[in-house]
This record gives structure tokens, C-alpha cells and sequence, in this order.
């Protein structure tokens, strides 16, 4: 007898804030800390939303995962599901970056007259002067650092806060007692140009990571706050946003964005979709169509009934697409996690084994010793090695959400740049997904008959109905008047129209994807419909092929189908594959060496999607196609599969270049400081500047996504 299979625990997601995280090497201690919490599977960072997302069993609850980060000296607290953007991160910097920022221009310029020539008292006095400003504006501008850094040795460990805060208090010290002896130098303007680049690289960092979600936050702002409802007896009354349910009646006049997605219910108009789907075009709308909340009204006034609210609409679900964006455990990160993690005690060590070894001379003395094993402590600074990942990814994922693709992962650009091979399906990937009547044949038809097909279809939600109500009435045609409308299910629909019996029926097997118009006494229409091709779809596959990226078809319609998309676009194609044949089919390329970039939008591609190196789907997608995806794109034009790809390989060649420049910064500046060529103030300057230079490299890519 066989043993009962394990059933594994059921799983859930908690997300956690937590505000201190500002690094690499703080990505990779809470995602430690919390994965050896007994329970846990999983835990993952998105560092840009300072947030991390935790899969555990059910016995384990968020208060557990509160203390398991406050153990290691990460405050925490529970994600509010709500549609408000969070806190902007780079405000609580500004303060501190004024006071270093004015404190440190008045300390250089009473500096001036000290290296000018001045001594004795004068010396002495701008000494005095320059603490005066310099103590408290050290004390204010590095508590960031400060609050960091006893946090980390308070739960027994080190980050790269703890050298920093080390090196300045010992800067401001040793700097204080050269003041009270009357020492020939201070170095109140070296600790506070270390905290001015210091926090200023932060705030770019922080600003980078606000503009991130800038696009999603310009979203969020778009939805209306409110709507007004129609009630039962024809009231009508004003509900905010949040009080917005499912079956609720909205009227919305012309001019006014929808505040829930819903279907109409009466009224045609026209709707700007740009918002959402970056098409500037437009789209008719009438009975039976579906809308999204923040879309914009433009013509007339329609009721819609409220089919998702709050955090069901379009809206709310882009959010939460992006806020699951992180930077995952690619190759670059795990680099940046292990230098960081090093970098504590080799910096300890560079300090004390510069200290011991001028000490050892013999002639250099305790003060000028210990001003090296400062310098040492400032110039080490891995900033720019901590930024050389995120800041490029967050900038490249920031250009791509400008045209209209969002980025899920961070990490996802690595493997997107690697990709040699791409998949795709054939309905609503390759082509739109929605049926189009033939527009020779709408042109054809008579008025009257094309007012009795529009009042038909749009008492069914049937897709080829939908699409014949959206095609009618973007021709300006006016519905009908009909009476004893019935729909019979996998018939069509029949009514009367003045007095003639009219019925939108469904034709003989032979005539594929087609309707037909009756309307007694006269000829019947037969309106065919089809599929098309995304836009820009020919430019698209041929901009692959020139950047090395062999296309094929995989897709589980019918062979015929998919034969006639192969034929209109070139490409080789496998058709009638169900999950298992796709999972197996990019199995197949990956043990022969190719990197596989999936492109898929059902429920049956969501396996595939998880498979492969890389995945991207359409906006219009399933839900588990979204979630599945890497990338998700909102227009139509399949332009955004090239388009992801330059992106991604220009982002990882300014990483690659970001590395060379952290390192090849480290390589030159470490053994100057230890010689005794560096002093605090340039050490402060040469550090801050490496990673101001790599945030500027990273700043590059602000159009990556050309």
C-alpha cells in the first residue's frame, strides 16, 4: 500500500511595512530573519514600497512577523489595503539635507579664512564659530544614520550605518577637542559634507523610488472620489468612492471619470481610455458595454451598474500589480547582498589595521592616526555599491510604466535581457482577443436594419453582440425601438419591431464566426467577424528577429485558427496546447540553452508563464495571467515585447557599468586613505561623489524605454 500523500499547509500572504529598510544589505537581513521564522516559506522585499511580502502557514500570524523584524531591528506593521498612495520617501530627508546643506556652506565659508591663513585667535575663534553651527547640525541631520545604526547594534548586529555614524562621531569628537586645545584643525566641514552627500544620495535614491510610482499614483488620483447613485424609486444621491457596492446604479454625466468599473446599463457615449490603456483614440460605448473606474466620459450621459468597487476596480488592481514589485534574488542583488553583509567587519578591520599600523611607526601619534582610521571609515562607504542595482532597476521600471508597461519584478530585467526565444498565443496575445464585425458588410447595411441589429445585441452580453454594439454605434447608428425582446440561449435573440418579427441569430456550423440579421420580409445579413492582429503586430515580430529573438506560435486554439494567424505573420506555430504542452515545450527549449520569454493572457498559459525565464502579458488578461506575469502591458500594440527587451538589456548594461564603477571607486580610494593622502573632508566628498555618479549613470535610463 502506497504512503497518503503530504498535504502541505494552507498558505497565506501577509505584507508587512517596514520603513527602515534602505539597502540591499537590508533587503537581504529581513528576508533572512523572516525565512527562519518556523512557518514561513517564503519571504520577498520590494524595496522601492519599503515593503515585504510574507507566505506562511496559517498558524503563524502578523503580530509573529512584527517581532520577528523587531528582533533584528526592523519595526514593522501591517499593509492598510487601501486605494491611497503611501507616504512620499524622500520628505523626512529634506529636513535633515537643509540642515546639513546650510550648515555645511557656513562652515566652509568661515573654513576659507582658517586655510587662507589665519591663526591665533582668529583661528581659534572661527573654530568656535564653526561648532557652534556644526554640533547641532550633525546632531539633527545625522540621526538618520544614527537611529540606524544603534537599532542594528541594539539587537546585537551591524549594517552599513554603524561605520558611517562611527566615522562621523569620532570626526565631530577628535574635531571638538582639536577647538577646546586650540588645535591647528577641525573638521566640522568634512563631517558635514559627509552627512550633505550622504543624505543627498539618499534623497535622490528615495526620490527615484517615489518616481516609481509615480505612474500609479497618478492613476490612483485620477478615480473620481464619488458617484452619484440612482436608487429604486429614482432617487438620486452622491456616495463617496469607498461606499460605492456591487449593483449599484451610477449616473455619469459627460465630462465626469467613473469612480468603480461597471457595466452600462442605458445611454451610449464615447469613453477616453487613455488613462488606463494609453490609446489616445476615443472608444463608442453604449448598452452592454464594459467600463473601468477612471476612465473619463466624453459625450453623453450613461447609467452603468457597479460590477467591481474599490478594491475590485482596474484601478485598484494595477496597484496592487505594482506594489508586488521587488527586487528579487537575481545575480546582480545577491552580489550587492554579499558585499554588503562583508562590508561592517572589513571596514572595521581596514580602520583598526590603519589605526595600529601608524601607531606603529612611531613618529605619526595618536591624533594623526586616528584621523586616518576616520578617513578610512568615511571613504569605504558601500553606498554606490548598494545603489548600482536598484536605483537602475527602479529607474528603467519607472521609464517603462510611462509606456504604459508595468514591471512586477525588478529582477525580471535581468532574465528579460537574456531572452533568445519567445512564445506566443495566439488569442488575445498575438491578436486582440475580441471579435470585429466585418466593416464591408456594416457599411452595407441599411439603416433601418443596422438599427435593428444594434437594439438586438445590446440585450445580450454574448461577445459577438458586444462587439456589434460597440462597431454600430462608433458609426453614429441609433438603436431601435423594439418590443417582446427575448434571448434564447445558443440561438439569439428575436423581438418586433413594428410589428415585423426581427431576430440576431446564430448561423449554420459552415459559416465559422458569424451572425445573422433577420427582419421579416426582407433579406437575411449574414455578419461575419473576426480576430485581428495587435497593432504595430508585423513591426513588432520583425524588431525581435533583429535584436536575435526567434518567434514562434504556441497556443491551444484549434489548428485551423492558429494556421491562419501563422500564415498573416510567418511564424511556425504548435496549436490545440493545453498547460501541460506548454510547461513541456519551454522545458524542452531550456534544456536545449535557450532563454524563453513567454507571452500569454489565459488561465491556460498561467503555468507557462510561471516557467518561463521571463513572461509578459496583455492588460487585458486573466487574473492568473497578470499575477503569473513578470511585465504586464496596458495598450494594444504588441510593440511593448521589443520595446521591454531593449529596456531591460540597456538596464543591465548600466548595472554591469555601475559595479565597475563602485569597485574600480573602492580599488583607488581604500589604500590612499590607509596611506594617510585622504583627509576626512575629501574622504566625505570622494565617497558621496561615487554615489552620486552611479545614481547619475542609473539616471540614463530615464529613457530606456524609447
Amino acid at each position: 500500500m502506497s504512503a497518503a500523500p503530504q498535504i502541505a499547509p494552507a498558505q497565506e500572504r501577509t505584507v508587512l511595512v517596514v520603513p527602515g529598510m534602505h539597502c540591499a544589505g537590508c533587503m537581504a537581513k529581513v528576508e533572512r530573519g523572516l525565512a527562519e521564522l518556523p512557518g514561513v516559506s517564503a519571504a520577498r522585499v520590494n524595496l522601492t514600497a519599503r515593503q515585504v511580502s510574507v507566505a506562511h502557514d496559517a498558524g503563524v500570524t502578523t503580530p509573529m512577523l512584527v517581532d520577528a523584524l523587531g528582533a533584528i531591528g526592523f519595526p514593522a506593521q501591517p499593509r492598510v489595503e487601501e486605494l491611497a498612495p503611501p507616504p512620499a520617501a524622500v520628505k523626512p530627508l529634506l529636513a535633515p539635507l537643509g540642515v546639513a546643506g546650510f550648515a555645511a556652506m557656513n562652515v566652509m565659508l568661515l573654513s576659507v579664512s582658517i586655510w587662507s591663513g589665519a591663526d591665533g585667535s582668529t583661528r581659534d575663534l572661527f573654530h568656535w564659530l564653526s561648532a557652534a553651527i556644526g554640533v547641532p547640525a550633525i546632531a539633527y541631520a545625522g540621526r538618520v544614520f544614527f537611529a540606524s545604526a544603534w537599532g542594528a547594534l541594539k539587537h546585537g548586529r551591524t549594517n552599513m550605518d554603524v561605520p558611517i555614524s562611527i566615522g562621523v562621531t569620532l570626526a565631530t569628537v577628535l574635531s571638538l577637542y582639536e577647538t577646546v586645545t586650540g588645535g591647528a584643525e577641525a573638521w566640522f566641514d568634512g563631517t558635514l559634507m559627509l552627512l550633505l552627500f550622504l543624505l543627498a544620495g539618499r534623497a535622490l535614491d528615495a526620490a527615484m523610488r517615489d518616481k516609481a510610482r509615480a505612474g500609479v499614483d497618478a492613476l490612483l488620483r485620477q478615480a473620481a472620489p464619488g458617484a452619484l447613485v440612482v436608487g429604486r424609486d429614482g432617487s438620486v444621491e452622491w456616495l463617496a468612492a469607498p461606499q460605492l457596492v456591487v449593483g449599484m446604479v451610477m449616473r455619469v454625466a459627460a465630462g465626469e471619470r467613473l469612480a468603480a468599473d461597471g457595466e452600462i446599463v442605458s445611454g451610449q457615449t464615447r469613453l477616453d481610455n487613455s488613462l488606463l490603456t494609453g490609446e489616445s483614440a476615443p472608444v463608442a460605448a453604449a448598452v452592454g458595454s464594459a467600463v473601468h473606474a477612471g476612465t473619463l466620459n466624453l459625450d453623453g450621459a450613461i447609467d452603468v451598474r457597479v460590477t467591481a468597487a474599490g478594491q475590485g476596480t482596474t484601478l485598484a488592481e494595477i496597484a496592487k500589480l505594482m506594489d508586488a514589485s521587488g527586487q528579487a534574488r537575481s545575480k546582480y542583488v545577491r552580489i550587492a547582498d554579499r558585499a554588503s553583509r562583508l562590508y561592517a567587519p572589513a571596514v572595521h578591520t581596514l580602520a583598526a589595521l590603519s589605526f595600529a599600523g601608524w601607531m606603529l611607526i612611531g613618529h605619526a601619534g595618536l591624533h594623526h592616526s586616528l584621523v586616518i582610521a576616520i578617513a578610512v571609515l568615511i571613504i569605504t562607504c558601500p553606498c554606490a555599491l548598494g545603489l548600482a542595482v536598484p536605483v537602475a532597476q527602479v529607474v528603467a521600471c519607472g521609464a517603462l510604466m510611462k509606456r504604459g508597461i508595468m514591471v512586477k519584478d525588478g529582477s525580471a530585467l535581468e532574465r528579460l535581457a537574456g531572452v533568445d526565444r519567445v512564445l506566443l498565443d495566439k488569442t488575445g496575445t498575438l491578436t486582440m482577443g475580441r471579435p470585429v464585425p466585418d466593416p464591408a458588410v456594416l457599411d452595407a447595411l441599411p439603416a433601418n436594419a443596422a438599427a435593428v441589429a444594434l437594439a438586438l445585441a445590446s440585450h445580450s452580453r454574448h461577445p459577438l453582440s458586444r462587439a456589434l454594439v460597440e462597431a454600430l454605434a462608433a458609426r453614429g447608428v441609433v438603436a431601435a425601438e423594439l418590443a417582446e425582446v427575448a434571448e434564447e440561449p445558443g440561438q439569439g435573440l428575436r423581438a418586433r419591431w413594428h410589428g415585423k418579427a426581427v431576430a440576431l441569430r446564430r448561423p449554420g456550423e459552415a459559416a465559422g464566426m458569424a451572425t445573422v440579421l433577420d427582419i421579416a420580409g426582407e433579406p437575411a445579413w449574414l455578419i461575419p467577424f473576426a480576430d485581428r492582429l495587435r497593432p504595430q503586430a508585423d513591426a513588432a515580430l520583425a524588431e525581435l528577429a533583429a535584436l536575435g529573438i526567434e518567434a514562434s506560435i504556441l497556443s491551444g486554439d484549434n489548428a485551423a485558427a492558429v494556421a491562419e494567424v501563422a500564415r498573416q505573420t510567418g511564424l511556425t506555430a504548435q496549436a490545440s496546447a493545453d498547460p501541460a504542452d506548454k510547461r513541456e515545450a519551454i522545458a524542452r527549449l531550456q534544456a536545449a540553452g535557450r532563454k524563453v520569454l513567454m507571452a500569454g493572457d489565459g488561465l491556460n498559459d498561467g503555468p507557462a508563464l510561471a516557467a518561463a525565464d521571463a513572461s509578459i502579458a496583455p492588460g487585458t488578461a486573466s487574473d492568473v495571467g497578470r499575477q503569473a506575469a513578470d511585465l504586464v502591458f496596458l495598450g494594444d500594440s504588441l510593440d511593448a515585447l521589443p520595446r521591454s527587451v531593449r529596456a531591460a538589456r540597456r538596464t543591465m548594461a548600466v548595472v554591469r557599468q555601475n559595479f565597475a564603477l563602485a569597485i574600480g571607486y573602492n580599488v583607488l580610494a581604500v589604500p590612499l586613505a590607509m596611506a594617510g593622502k585622504v583627509t576626512p573632508l575629501i574622504a566625505a566628498a570622494a565617497m558621496s561623489l561615487s554615489s552620486l555618479i552611479v545614481i547619475a549613470n542609473s539616471l540614463r535610463l530615464v529613457r530606456a524605454a524609447r
